[in-house]
């Protein structure tokens, strides 16, 4: 299982741990509007999904900013961030910040993507912050489990991994 902190502090991740080769877990979330959203939802494009513990911190903010603009240069790919934040505010938080190319999907209702992808930080209830290139075939290509849910992840090599999977 991948080891983390936050804010320096061990927690415990819920969930198994996803690795490059698998195949990708269906997960169940919500998107702004409340509908259920699936993995399935995605079929035929690549997904590159950046998991963050909440859009109203700083370094969220900026990672969802960064996949949003690099989104536009990406052919055939989904970009999808997922936290625990309520449908409302990840809509509002688009709103304010001029996010258009990225799906903000929610996982508070069930902790679903959070347990199946193994990002479910038991002692906070929040996500940790990690990426996921799945290809079209939902063949997981790329993982990253962010050793320090406060740090950036490694833009580049998720982007690059974005555009190399087909």
């Amino acid at each position: 299982m991948a080891s983390i902190t936050f804010k320096e502090n061990p927690v415990t991740l819920l969930g198994e741990e996803v690795k490059v080769g698998d195949q990708a877990p269906d997960f169940k979330v919500l998107a702004n509007d409340l509908s259920e959203v699936t993995l399935n939802d995605y079929n035929g494009y690549v997904k590159l999904i950046s998991v963050v513990p909440s859009l109203d911190t700083g370094v969220c903010d900026q990672q969802t900013r960064r996949f949003n603009e690099e989104a536009d240069k990406l052919d055939n790919v989904k970009v999808l961030t997922v936290s625990m934040d309520l449908p409302f505010a990840q809509k509002r938080w688009c709103g304010a910040a001029g996010v258009e190319n990225v799906d903000t999907l929610s996982d508070h209702r069930e902790g679903d993507f959070g347990k199946k992808y193994g990002v479910l930080i038991e002692e906070l209830r929040l996500l940790a912050r990690s990426v996921f290139v799945i290809d079209s075939n939902d063949k997981v290509t790329h993982v990253e489990y962010v050793s320090e849910a406060t740090n950036h992840p490694d833009y580049e090599s998720a982007i690059n991994a974005a555009a190399r999977a087909e």
